[in-house]
């Protein structure tokens, strides 16, 4: 039987953060109040004294987290090559970024970690030991363009079947099993002046696999502006969609999944995401045995809270009539 429980990250609340709208405090309690159990830090956005935790700081958090009832679960880490402006970060500088990183998110009490595919297969297997002695479960991110099938993500399932270890995993985005353009770079397109019937000649290429630049000749040659190219950019970028999601490797993947990306980036109040299918993702999900978060991950800016709000119930009526 499964046991999905719902959180929020609170990287869904970015936008309003950095401009002051909302404090850290306030993306806690709005997580709490809408209904989430349990919420996911990016420390690098919003953890003040990144990339460590200092003891003021874990105070607080657990002060906050007590006093609206809402667990710390996830520490979302970043695998960044570029901090440099000179030269990229070698695997073995990545490497000890992120061992800094586990003991930054046990400090904090969180239980599991989002780490990036920066981090190859080599790099997470000496992790392990790090992450078990921490009690800090890893998860490589699967993000849109890859799909649990993809080859660079079989190489992880491998490694994780090799080790046999609770502490080497997934966190599973569901962005990549987009069945629909994004709403929001397609409304946005349409605002700075593409042509519909171009934007839906782009989205076509995109369903039927034509090669990118293929599809960016083809549209030139239609008249395409700046506009269409941009919103191509994402339909073979990390927004893509097509017309048959990798569900089946979802499913060959759960025994491997830490916890989830619950992505989203329009909520319509009929409570409906614009283009990932959340039902058959859930039904997937449920009928496996899932036992574990999907954390709700806003990425886009436009009305945040309720956004999220949205989205929770909208989970959990999915949920409520798949039991």
């Amino acid at each position: 039987m499964s046991n999905i429980k719902l959180g929020v990250s609170l990287f869904s609340f970015s936008t309003d953060f950095v401009k002051g709208i909302l404090t850290l405090e306030d993306c806690i309690r709005s997580a709490a109040e809408i209904g989430g159990e349990g919420f996911e830090l990016v420390g690098a956005s919003m953890l003040s004294t990144y990339p460590y935790a200092n003891e003021k700081a874990v105070k607080e958090f657990k002060a906050m987290s007590d006093h609206y009832g809402i667990k710390f679960v996830s520490y979302g880490a970043s695998a960044d090559r570029g901090v440099t402006s000179d030269r990229d970060l070698t695997d073995e500088e990545l490497i000890q970024s992120a061992i800094l990183d586990i003991k930054t998110a046990n400090k904090l009490g969180c239980e599991m970690m989002r780490v990036q595919y920066h981090l190859s297969p080599a790099a997470i297997e000496q992790l392990v030991s790090y992450a078990e002695n921490y009690g800090v479960k890893l998860g490589v991110e699967i993000h849109n363009p890859d799909n649990p099938s993809s080859p660079k993500i079989q190489k992880y399932v491998e490694l994780f079947e090799k080790l046999g270890s609770d502490y080497a995993g997934f966190v599973q985005d569901f962005g990549c099993f987009a069945t629909k353009p994004n709403k929001v770079y397609w409304d946005e397109a349409l605002e700075n002046g593409a042509p519909l019937e171009l934007l839906e000649m782009a989205a076509n290429f995109r369903y039927d696999n034509v090669p990118k630049e293929e599809a960016m000749k083809k549209l030139i040659e239609a008249g395409a502006n700046g506009a269409v190219i941009g919103a191509l950019q994402g339909m073979y970028g990390f927004v893509q969609f097509s017309h048959k999601p990798d569900l089946e490797g979802l499913k060959q993947i759960i025994p491997h999944i830490q916890y989830c990306h619950g992505k989203f980036h329009y909520m319509h109040e009929h409570l409906e995401e614009a283009s990932i299918p959340y039902a058959d993702i859930l039904k997937v999900l449920h009928e496996s045995n899932f036992n574990g978060y999907i954390m709700s991950e806003y990425e886009a800016s436009i009305d945040a809270v309720e956004m999220t709000r949205r989205h929770l119930q909208m989970e959990r009526n999915i949920l409520e009539n798949l039991r």
